[in-house]
């Protein structure tokens, strides 16, 4: 869209430092494509820059965290906002976004905040900052940094970059004032060194003063532009001052806060500093040695702008910087490297920033964010509720969370989704939702009441041969649900078996007060039945997972080949899980697997598909037999594990969610069934079935297995009409859900 809106830019205050030098040219840019800018902070150097180009500035004491100015800020920006009439407020600190964030819950904007840095999050602030509607990161880890610390939904996170004016900082840049108001003369050797001056921020200044009169010795006519102000610049002066009396001469020169960046760093013949003043130095074709309080990547060239874009040229998770690294990398920038070598750097470092880090690009990617916020503000909103087996390291489950979101969000993007989950963080994180804790009552009660569609399942919740405890948890849900008078919606469930008789009236009583139920299996509506239930809306469909695509090929042999396992001939993928009175299965599914491996030539692959229990039972099958065998040890996503099912020649396995992934990519599969579940799906398939874990058949099941061999191309057909039928079906979960949605809005 092309709309252009009235954008409130708010943050702590406009002094120099990579942040704010970032608004200013995002502001710049902004501007210059029509869009009508407003700035509030605290103040500082770059307001007459703004005030040059027409953009208004009203002063906020933003910049402290006392409650006397965050009450004053509050009645200041609300002021402004309704004077301004301002469509998107767009905050770029902690406490700009906490009072923006107060105001939003009275007031009628688009709230967006920009992640700059990462930040403390003990003593309850992280349960303090508030990421607003949609957030821009101006990295890839930062991006990941508050997925994790504060389960920011990743469709909500806008990638940017530090974008730079290429204009502003280049070659062509003349700085004679800089040589006249600093004394520089005709033949020094210079490095140049900008960050904010504060304890958080210029550890490498500090290193950078203590190893000058080493440098000195090496480096011939050396002398050192420090730029910067801050809470330890007197005390880096002192030391600046101490090594000049040493050596006779200014050989420090120490700047405090400029705004006029650009000339200082054309005075250089080599930089130093992170984040945005590197890359402001590099597009001045400068030699830039990366380094900063957060890590050390040193001289930056080809072989290293994978780690420095990662970072965004911060250095987070790289080895801490050293005297001695400095030392080395300055001392070969200087003396190691001819002119032209030099100036070769200075040019690759410019295209880069052409490359990848434009100003104009930085405005693309927030004006993304604002059109994404804008349009979801203009549409009806859904929220579902998702309860199911998800965060348990299960590769079934986890599937059916996959697809169900997937499906949900290609139907409609207005669908919001939170999952229930055992472990939030980490599946928030891997699969992109929105996630509370589902032992955690508050936060359970609180989805669920700002929710309009409770969706319980797939898989199969409803069930007692498990535990009772976990059928329970599930019915209370449902119950919670239909008590805060929300529409509850059984997904694609398996159900059964239910074997005590007071766990068959407790599920008949829910699920008759239930607004829409959808099945996978025809014995699942029997079971229903059988319990009484009379409630009819009730349909037949699919698992989800009928709906998920795994990874190519290529990519599955990849992992394949990483894991150590051999693909020079073909692969049986084998998946067992415990169970009750399992022992004698094992031992004779380990002869099973020997006989395959000798009669047929054939590589034996274990597939957990729950971590870790999976894994434990593979051994032991593995430890007893006689055969060489493979595990498949790492922890892989859904749609890797149906990649490389999808490699397989053949599948044999307990788990019902092996063969569906088998079946999804027409594998011709056998299967060992321990639950109704697996012969009704063995059924559907038309695949063979290798008996009952109490009574397998070792000739039998190997005869089945010959034949499979022998007729595969056979067996393929047979899956790909079976398995079309369930994919069409899979997919009439959506609209099921879509009816009830637009019925609870209604």
């Amino acid at each position: 869209m092309d709309k252009k809106y009235t954008i409130l830019m708010a943050l702590m205050g406009l002094e120099i430092g990579g942040a704010e030098t970032h608004v200013v040219e995002l502001v710049k840019q902004l501007n210059k494509e029509g869009h009508r800018i407003i700035v509030a902070s605290n103040g500082g150097v770059y307001v007459d820059e703004l005030d040059k180009i027409g953009v208004k500035h009203y002063k906020v004491p933003m910049n402290r965290r006392s409650i006397p100015n965050m009450y004053k800020s509050y009645y200041l920006l609300k002021d402004i906002i309704l004077k301004e009439n301002i469509d998107i407020v767009h905050s770029h600190a902690r406490i700009p976004s906490f009072i923006c964030g107060v105001l939003k819950r009275k007031m009628d904007f688009i709230f967006v905040t920009t992640a700059h840095w990462v930040f403390y999050t003990g003593m309850g602030f992280k349960y303090i900052t508030n990421w607003g509607q949609k957030v821009v990161a101006v990295s890839d880890d930062i991006k990941e940094y508050l997925m994790k610390n504060y389960r920011v939904y990743g469709r909500d996170i806008f990638v940017t970059i530090n974008g730079i004016d290429t204009n502003k900082f280049s070659p062509k840049t003349v700085y004679n004032d800089i040589n006249e108001e600093f004394g520089l003369k005709e033949g020094e050797r210079r490095i140049v060194y900008v960050s904010r001056m504060d304890e958080s921020r210029a550890l490498v200044a500090k290193q950078l003063i203590e190893i000058t009169s080493e440098l000195d010795k090496e480096i011939e006519n050396l002398k050192i532009i420090i730029v910067g102000g801050g809470d330890v610049f007197d005390k880096l002066n002192a030391m600046a001052d101490d090594v000049n009396k040493a050596l006779n001469r200014q050989c420090i020169v120490m700047t405090g806060s400029r705004v006029d960046i650009n000339q200082l760093i054309m005075a250089g013949d080599i930089f130093v500093g992170v984040s945005r003043a590197a890359l402001e130095s590099m597009a001045a074709e400068k030699p830039t040695i990366v380094a900063g309080n957060e890590g050390y990547i040193g001289l930056f060239r080809e072989d290293n702008f994978d780690i420095a874009e990662e970072t965004n040229f911060c250095c987070r998770g790289c080895d801490m910087p050293t005297k001695e690294m400095l030392k080395r990398d300055i001392t070969f920038a200087m003396t190691a490297l001819t002119d032209e070598e030099r100036l070769e750097l200075g040019k690759y470092s410019r295209e880069i920033i052409f490359k990848h880090y434009s100003v104009g690009r930085m405005a693309q990617d927030c004006l993304r964010a604002y059109d994404a916020a804008y349009d979801e503000s203009q549409t009806k909103q859904y929220n579902v509720v998702m309860s199911g087996y998800y965060g348990f390291n299960n590769s079934g489950d986890d599937a059916i969370l996959l697809s169900i979101h997937s499906n949900l969000d290609k139907t409609n993007k207005n669908i919001k989704v939170t999952v229930l989950a055992n472990n939030p963080v980490d599946t928030g994180y891997k699969y992109d939702v929105r996630t509370v804790n589902r032992y955690n009552a508050m936060s359970v009660i609180k989805a669920i009441k700002n929710c309009d569609v409770l969706l319980s399942g797939g898989g199969s919740l409803l069930q007692d041969r498990t535990s009772t405890r976990s059928l329970l948890y599930y019915l209370s849900i449902i119950k919670l649900a239909k008590m805060m008078g929300k529409k509850v919606m059984i997904y694609a469930n398996g159900i059964g078996p239910v074997e005590k008789k007071n766990n068959r009236n407790l599920v008949k009583k829910v699920i008759d007060k239930i607004d829409l139920i959808t099945l996978r299996e025809e014995n699942s509506l029997e079971e229903l039945k059988n319990m009484g239930v009379d409630n009819i809306n009730a349909f037949i469909t699919a698992d989800p997972v009928f709906t998920m695509d795994g990874i190519d090929r290529l990519k599955s042999e990849e992992i394949l080949k990483r894991e150590g396992i051999p693909v020079d001939k073909p692969i049986v993928g084998v998946s067992v899980r415990n169970w009750k009175a399992i022992d004698k299965f094992l031992e004779f599914f380990a002869m099973l697997c020997d006989k395959v491996y000798e009669e047929t030539g054939r590589t034996i692959l274990f597939i957990p598909m729950q971590l870790p229990n999976d894994m434990g039972v593979s051994k032991i099958v593995q430890k007893a037999m006689k055969k060489p065998s493979y595990i498949l040890a790492g922890e892989l996503s859904p749609t890797e594990t149906m990649g490389i099912i999808g490699a397989m020649d053949f599948v044999m396995s307990m788990r019902l969610h092996t063969l569906i992934f088998a079946a999804r990519q027409r594998i011709p599969l056998i299967g060992f069934s321990y639950d109704p579940k697996i012969d009704y799906y063995l059924n559907e398939f038309g695949m063979p079935n290798g008996g009952e874990t109490e009574k397998i058949n070792i000739d039998e099941a190997f005869k089945m297995i010959e034949d499979i061999i022998a007729n595969r191309g056979e067996y393929v057909k047979k899956l790909d009409a079976s398995v079309t039928a369930l994919e069409k079906l899979a997919n009439k979960n959506e609209d099921y859900l879509l009816e009830l949605l637009e019925e609870q809005k209604s």
